[in-house]
């Protein structure tokens, strides 16, 4: 009680009108540079001004306080009173015409605004996504500098209109993919539905009470109303309804379920009901948004393919199908100060696809230096980078995460990087940490490596993936007239592949022990595919089948259930039938041939 301590913490995190503000400078100044140049010059000669007046108003007390005797007497003090007089009227004219034209340019300034909202809502999306994993971490002079580039890359108009959808739409794809890239793939069409809600929230299409219930469900007490269909509806789904209906666009909606109940329940009992329109006047009443609040009411198990169409609908397709993998990409946005950080899960490793780029790049053998961190090893790594910096070569840090305590050493070096040869790369490889420096992920080409989520977008990852990706591997067939046999072969190897990873999402269903099937099992399966159909006269299915489901994927079945499901499923694509049958269909539906 003797002893007080008083603590005042500064939240030094810039505002929403505050970037809004900082971003319209911006976007003013490359679109627009001569207002923004002459709004500058107005401003400094408005202080300019001010100070004058100042000076003016100093000049004339001092005048006051040392005149002696009768001041109208004094010529000087008079002659002095009378040219501060006329130069404060200049003055003031001078500033009324600059202010004047400071409200022109002003507004002028004005029409680039919805645009700087419009960002300022992208950077706070993007800075909430390190509540849900650590690592996914932006700084703000990342995001300007995106939005720089994107000013200059986007589409040009006259007209400001379309130059600023232009711009908005632009701006917006490119931030989803840069951020997407360091994203797992559990928590893309999460980052989608973020987007797209912030956005329409930005518009006012979306209210802020709408958002906290589909978070929440609502809070509320006992329910006061009786459950109307307790024999197919749950009383949880009844009660969500209910606090639903505070809501100020479901004012009437208990008293419509209760009339209509009959309707309500054959979409309760739909395959699809994400698809399936409201019953009565509620298919036109509300939006696509309080469309999914009702769902989420009545069937929370297809809340997420439904937030995935209402994403589709408002910001396009291309907003839930991530852009793949790519490294050349990620290393072109790279410089020598800025670390490019792999973020591993299970399963994952990109050491391979890194040294066969490392290698496309010239930077093999003692130009390539690998690490992986542990006990010890922080200052054999250091030595590494300091020859590295100097000598502009490459460095791969591995398993940072295992390294916690010199991860601070590291975030020094970091940031003592801004002088090193431009050559020189800092690669770095951990799983998620809150320990791995912040300032080094803001800073940092952040990328992930996973499997991508569907069929579609693993087999495009396979083929862009090496050794398919090499067109003297893939075209090393042409001409011994076994070419159509290995690229069905191989289409259906990669399918398979595709395949055996989709089913893990299915628990049990999928297998009894969720296996980490990985690119190095695609990689070894393609490398034999080729080698036997360039060394044998007829494919040899049997041997391929073996080694393939035996011992390269079958290396990590440890349940004698799931070897024989692998097994199964191997027989459909790795079979003469693939190669016979022009139309071989992949499944009983016919969609995959």
């Amino acid at each position: 009680p003797e002893v007080s301590v008083k603590v005042t913490l500064l939240n030094f995190m810039i505002t929403p009108e505050g970037l809004g503000d900082q971003l319209l400078g911006i976007v003013v100044a490359k679109e627009r540079p001569e207002l923004e140049e002459e709004k500058n010059q107005l401003i400094v000669q408005g202080a300019a001004n001010k100070k004058q007046l100042k000076e003016i108003e100093d000049k004339i007390l001092e005048i006051l306080s040392s005149a002696e005797g009768n001041i109208l007497e004094d010529e000087t003090a008079i002659q002095v009173l009378s040219s501060s007089k006329t130069l404060s009227n200049e003055i003031s004219e001078k500033q009324m015409v600059a202010e004047e034209t400071e409200r022109k340019i002003d507004a002028t300034r004005e029409g680039y605004r919805p645009i700087s909202t419009h960002s300022s809502l992208l950077f706070f999306t993007i800075a909430d996504l390190a509540n849900i994993e650590p690592m996914y971490q932006y700084s703000l002079s990342w995001f300007i500098n995106l939005f720089i580039n994107s000013i200059a890359d986007s589409n040009k108009s006259k007209n400001l209109e379309k130059r600023l959808r232009y711009l908005s739409d632009h701006f917006t794809y490119l931030l989803y993919c840069n951020v997407c890239r360091s994203l797992f793939e559990k928590d893309k069409l999460l980052f989608s539905l973020l987007l797209c809600i912030n956005i329409l929230k930005g518009r006012g299409a979306i209210t802020q009470a709408e958002f906290l219930f589909f978070l929440t469900g609502g809070v509320g007490l006992a329910n006061p109303h009786p459950n109307p269909a307790p024999a197919w509806l749950p009383d949880r789904s009844w009660d969500e309804l209910c606090r639903m209906c505070e809501l100020p666009a479901f004012q009437h909606f208990r008293e419509s379920f209760e009339q209509h109940v009959d309707d309500w329940r054959q979409l309760y009992e739909s395959k699809t009901p994400h698809k399936q329109a409201l019953p009565g006047s509620w298919a036109t009443e509300l939006s696509e948004f309080q469309r999914v609040l009702v769902l989420r009411c009545l069937r929370p198990d297809k809340v997420v393919p439904a937030a995935q169409d209402f994403v589709e609908e408002k910001l396009g397709n291309r907003f839930i199908v991530p852009p793949p993998f790519d490294l050349a990409k990620s290393f072109k946005d790279s410089s020598a100060a800025a670390p490019l950080i792999f973020v591993l899960s299970p399963g994952a490793d990109p050491m391979a696809a890194l040294m066969k780029f490392a290698e496309s790049r010239g930077f093999e053998g003692d130009r390539f230096q690998s690490i992986s961190l542990g006990q010890g090893q922080g200052p054999v790594a250091q030595r590494l980078i300091e020859i590295a910096v100097a000598e502009g070569t490459w460095v791969v840090l591995q398993n940072c995460h295992l390294a916690v305590s010199w991860l601070p050493t590291l975030e020094k070096i970091c940031e003592e990087l801004h002088a090193a040869n431009a050559d020189f790369r800092l690669w770095l490889t951990s799983y998620p940490s809150d320990k791995f420096p912040v300032s080094v992920l803001q800073n940092g080409v952040k990328m992930t490596n996973e499997p991508p989520m569907g069929l579609r977008a693993n087999l495009q990852r396979s083929y862009q993936n090496d050794p398919i990706s090499d067109p003297a591997f893939f075209d090393s067939l042409n001409g011994t007239g076994k070419e159509t046999a290995f690229q069905k072969l191989l289409f259906g190897l990669c399918f398979f592949h595709a395949l055996v990873q989709e089913r893990r999402k299915f628990g049990p269903l999928g297998w009894n022990i969720p296996y980490e099937f990985n690119e190095s099992d695609l990689s070894i399966s393609v490398r034999q595919l080729q080698m036997f159909l360039l060394e044998y006269d007829d494919v040899p299915y049997a041997a391929l089948t073996y080694l393939t489901g035996q011992c390269n994927y079958g290396g990590r079945v440890t349940d004698e259930k799931d070897r024989r499901c692998l097994m199964s499923i191997l027989s459909n694509f790795y079979s003469p039938a693939i190669v016979e049958d022009k139309n071989y269909k992949f499944s009983p539906t016919g969609l995959y041939y």
